[in-house]
């Protein structure tokens, strides 16, 4: 099965729970922490699965980040002109 396949599958089993723990707040009441908690669990997981399909669709070229290239020349020494010593604190000040 390819992604997009698997991901169809997915969706309507997640439908199916959907339907089924509708049915269990017709039942039960929609005020038990127990239910609520298993509507929430199944939001999380459609939203998720929503992420995923997204995700699958998104271009391989946009899920890998640009990489940058660190020159190995030491760099010029005039920036750091106006920096102080670190840890040892200013040039023309002595320490206490």
């Amino acid at each position: 099965m390819s992604v997009h396949d698997d991901l169809t599958a997915l969706q309507r089993c997640l439908d199916d729970l959907n339907r089924s723990v509708s049915r269990l707040e017709q039942q039960l009441g929609n005020g038990g922490l127990d239910i609520r908690r298993v509507r929430t669990d199944c939001d999380h997981l459609r939203e998720s699965v929503a992420l995923l399909r997204a995700a699958a669709a998104a271009p391989a070229a946009q899920q890998r980040p640009d990489l940058v290239t660190i020159p190995d020349t030491p760099y010029d020494d005039s920036l750091w002109i106006d920096t102080d010593d670190e840890g040892l604190g200013a040039r023309d000040r002595r320490a206490p």
